[in-house]
């Protein structure tokens, strides 16, 4: 690990924290959204909305973001000289993690216990759930007493729910050598609490009723919306784990938490378009760019993924402000534009370091990693590559590469989908980190430094490396 120092190792715990503190406001996309609103509004960003007319309000220097369905984002910053045609620097990322989902209708019992039902969304490793403190978190519908329909975002900090271990001593001698197995809608119910204790506290049920979901439960959602429980039109409510994120290790360097794939980059990308100098603003001839998704752990296929028309959409719309009636500035605006994709790597595993191609093993510390794969579940090429390595060069960010056995599954991300849908050159980059798709992770803290550094870079210095290298 060359270039490791103590201003490095001190600078990377300060900015881990940072990206802790945006972790843990994050429990869901909705949040990771209205937490990245906070942040652009207090950097000077104004919001438009996409049902809105945007000629007159976006103009040359302006910072800008506009969300959909508060859980997708995409903000920019549109330079001083920047003229009809030329291209979009983008910085693009995801706001969901895999996780459970409550189902429309939550309520189940077994055994004297209340219980939730959930979805599974995405890929987890749902045995990390078991015996974790778990609480909810997510948008809620609701009505006023005048009958309208409002929105709000709840988070639940108490750990309300819990997905109970089955004791060894249960288990069969198959699930004891060959591993414990678990159906995943049976054996995934977090208990809510005791019907006896229920029933104590609130009286027995009427037996004839069928409540789509436990009274207690609703109960406490209307607390945090401020509202009756019969005024809750519908939700979309995720499961969290309640133990923050922290910066960890003997020598505080690495982090662990949750929600690390992908938010870490939602954080990196939102603090490098925030910390824009006006200067380079004012003499940018380009569009900076954050694009970050909900969707991207089942596919991206939504109007809120990356595989949607959000991007298309913004792009179309801010180039329509200063193209007047020229023909084919998008298209020119296309062939110079760039994206990042930016998503978590798999860092080498100490324990399992074979399951990594000897040349090919990313390490934290050691800056962010390229991604590359033949059959293009990365969309890097060597045009992207050579791009990326020159703007690390310019911010001194040491840079990795991994491509993933032969022998072994690829996972993908939003690059591919982002070149396919928009035709624009992009690659696929990430941070090494160990336990993807856990309920808590681990990334090193000097990694997210480098990683804001990069990004940094890549929207100062981007215009002139290209200039060198004409992209057809």
């Amino acid at each position: 690990m060359a270039g490791l120092t103590h201003e490095l190792r001190a600078a990377g715990k300060k900015v881990a924290q940072e990206c802790v503190n945006f972790l843990n406001a994050s429990p869901s996309p909705f949040h990771a959204v209205e937490t990245c609103k906070k942040d652009l509004l207090a950097a000077g960003f104004k919001q438009l909305g996409e049902g809105e007319s945007w000629k007159g309000k976006v103009t040359h220097k302006g910072k800008y973001f506009v969300t959909r369905n508060a859980s997708s984002l995409i903000a920019f910053t549109v330079g001083g000289k920047y003229e009809k045609g030329n291209g979009l620097k983008i910085l693009g990322a995801h706001t969901d993690s895999p996780c459970f989902v409550l189902k429309p209708k939550t309520a189940e019992k077994s055994s004297g216990y209340k219980q939730v039902g959930v979805q599974t969304y995405g890929g987890g490793l749902w045995h990390t759930w078991f015996d974790r403190d778990l609480s909810i978190a997510g948008r809620v519908v609701y009505k006023t007493p005048e009958g309208d329909l409002k929105s709000t975002l709840v988070k639940v900090e108490d750990p309300i729910l819990r997905i109970p271990n089955l004791a060894i001593h249960l288990t069969t001698a198959d699930e004891r050598t060959k591993g414990f197995s678990f159906n995943k809608e049976s054996h995934l119910l977090p208990m809510l609490c005791s019907e006896a204790v229920s029933e104590l506290i609130n009286g027995k049920p009427n037996a004839e009723e069928k409540p789509s979901h436990h009274p207690e439960l609703m109960k406490l959602i209307a607390e945090k919306v401020g509202c009756d429980v019969a005024m809750i039109s519908d939700f979309d409510m995720y499961l969290y784990d309640v133990q923050k994120g922290v910066v960890g290790g003997l020598y505080d360097e690495f982090i662990f938490s949750a929600r690390i794939d992908n938010q870490i980059s939602c954080y990196s990308a939102l603090k490098a378009l925030c910390d824009e100098g006006e200067a380079d603003i004012d003499k940018d001839e380009m569009v900076s760019m954050i694009a970050i998704f909900d969707h991207e752990e089942v596919g991206s296929a939504s109007a809120v993924g990356a595989a949607g028309s959000f991007t298309l959409d913004v792009v179309k719309r801010l180039i329509a402000v200063f193209d007047g009636t020229d023909p084919d500035s998008y298209e020119r605006a296309i062939r110079s534009s760039f994206v990042v994709s930016v998503d978590g790597v798999h860092g080498v595993h100490p324990n399992y370091s074979d399951r990594h191609h000897m040349n090919h093993r990313p390490v934290m510390h050691s800056g962010p990693a390229i991604k590359y794969n033949a059959n293009q579940r990365y969309a890097t090429n060597s045009i992207g590559s050579s791009i990326i390595k020159k703007i690390a060069e310019l911010s001194s960010t040491p840079i990795q590469e991994i491509c993933v056995k032969n022998d072994s599954p690829c996972g993908s991300t939003i690059g591919p989908i982002t070149a396919t849908l928009t035709g624009i050159n992009t690659i696929d980059i990430g941070n090494p980190m160990l336990s993807m798709h856990s309920v808590r992770e681990q990334c090193g803290t000097i990694d997210v430094l480098h990683m804001n550094n990069l990004l940094s870079s890549f929207f100062k210095n981007y215009s002139k490396v290209r200039a060198s290298l004409p992209l057809d």
